[in-house]
């Protein structure tokens, strides 16, 4: 396809969006060309639009597609892989405007929202009718749900209550051709023909542009206890989260922190979060309310004594529990404020999570920088983070290598490059690495089928070889 002037497609953009809602100028689109991720290639859009509605997006679409234009969709810019980088010329769809709750149905359990209602707003809403949407990532007060639906992104409470897959009913998304696809339905079972929701959750923004989401809620669990455990050892705490899995118990929130990053917080939060000595903190919680979750309780932390916790403390009062719950929801400020960071996102079996972290401290011994490592061991995904110098060109390039040895690691020991944040325009090779041939040959085809001209984010999840299309 001969692409058309630039001109002439920024005019058709302005002519279905207005011209308030497509931004041109550079000092405007650089704020959304890319993500938290610095490893990832980025590059500068030709524009940014901020579409209100379903009808808008489609319009867009169909502008670009005549054009020969690429689409990046785009949220909130929380990711951690580059998904939503631009790339040069491109137009980045940015879904933010469309953040209605359009629907909450009490009786069946289910809400009706746009791409761009943030996380913690649909929380708070349908917590009002004592109901709750459980995926919970840590940038759950900024983050929105196009971009948790097109990451497929978890959460602390994944182990008990699943990922955002685990609550899409269905979807509505924008083709290539600008037509409107509708996925799902709105009963709890249902099996009619393949399964298209799940295919485009986790899709990156590869195969088209959610717009609208349905979404099962739960009913709202009791305030929840909590319970830190301190160990002396990495290994003791992973042979803890082992203990919990064995014993049958299905904490709703199990976390890990070792020594640098419980360093970090208690910096930064002006605290004390325990012994010089420690060197991993687990911190669970159970909602299962009343007698069950003090008898949930107190095994965990019998568990936890027995595999050689230094310190226990269990609360049943909310507000405490919040304030411990704290210091691992701002581990990754907390490291960034003592400087640059790259952030993993590895998963692991539960057994191999004390393999993991230990290895993370030998890559960062070996590349002379520290590896701090957090993750929720519900569920073994661990989220390893390098800390280097922002102004070093070297430490830099340092960085680069420890975050591809971890990856090297998290495989090694029977894991996933990702749990939850994605494969983005970072991981690519890796991927391929993970799948092998076969699968990655079904992921072309299916990219392919649905869009031939690689409109949709292009270089995200695969390059342009690899996903089927010839490279200029």
């Amino acid at each position: 396809m001969t692409a058309a002037p630039p001109a002439r497609l920024l005019q058709a953009l302005r002519d279905a969006l207005g011209a308030a809602a497509v931004l041109t100028d550079p000092d405007m689109t650089e704020g959304y060309a890319g993500d938290m991720m610095p490893l990832a290639p980025r590059g500068r859009p030709l524009a940014v639009v901020l579409p209100v509605d379903t009808a808008q997006v489609r319009a867009c679409v169909r502008a670009c597609a005549e054009a020969g234009t690429p689409i990046v969709p785009r949220g909130a810019g929380s990711g951690l892989t580059g998904a939503a980088n631009a790339v040069d010329g491109c137009v980045v769809l940015v879904t933010t405007r469309m953040n209605r709750i359009l629907e909450l149905d009490l009786d069946n359990r289910l809400a009706v929202v746009e791409p761009g209602v943030v996380n913690q707003d649909l929380r708070k809403a349908a917590a009002r009718h004592g109901l709750f949407y459980p995926p919970d990532p840590s940038s759950l007060d900024w983050c929105t749900l196009g971009g948790n639906l097109a990451t497929n992104a978890g959460g602390l409470c994944c182990g008990k209550y699943g990922v955002t897959a685990d609550a899409v009913l269905g979807l509505e998304a924008v083709l290539a051709d600008g037509s409107l696809l509708r996925t799902g339905r709105r009963t709890v079972k249902g099996v009619a023909g393949y399964d298209l929701t799940r295919l485009f959750v986790g899709s990156e923004g590869t195969l088209g542009v959610i717009t609208r989401a349905t979404l099962a809620l739960k009913p709202l669990p009791a305030a929840p206890g909590t319970l830190i455990a301190s160990f002396d050892a990495v290994q003791q705490a992973g042979d803890a989260v082992i203990r919990v899995v064995r014993e049958g118990l299905v904490p709703s929130l199990m976390e890990i922190m070792d020594a640098t990053s419980l360093r970090a917080s208690a910096a930064y939060l002006d605290t004390d979060l325990g012994g010089a000595g420690q060197q991993a903190l687990l911190l669970c919680q159970s909602d299962s309310g009343g007698a069950a979750a003090d008898c949930e309780l107190a095994a965990m932390e019998r568990l936890c004594q027995e595999a050689g916790a230094t310190f226990t403390h269990t609360t049943r009062d909310p507000a405490e529990g919040d304030l411990l719950l704290r210091a691992r929801r701002v581990s990754l400020t907390a490291l960034e404020a003592q400087g640059a960071v790259m952030t993993e996102d590895v998963a692991v079996p539960r057994t191999r999570i004390a393999e993991l972290i230990a290895g993370c401290e030998k890559i960062g011994a070996a590349a002379g920088l520290t590896v701090a490592v957090v993750g929720h061991a519900g569920d073994g995904n661990m989220h390893p983070t390098v800390l280097y110098d922002r102004t070093s060109a070297d430490e830099f390039r340092r960085a680069g290598e420890a975050f591809d040895a971890i990856l090297a690691l998290g495989l090694s020991l029977g894991g996933t490059v990702t749990g939850e944040h994605g494969i983005g325009k970072l991981k690519q090779e890796w991927l391929e690495r993970e799948l092998g041939p076969v699968a990655m040959r079904v992921h072309r085809q299916l990219k392919a089928a649905l869009d031939p001209g690689n409109l949709f984010n292009p270089g995200a999840v695969f390059s342009p070889a690899e996903a089927g299309h010839d490279t200029p």
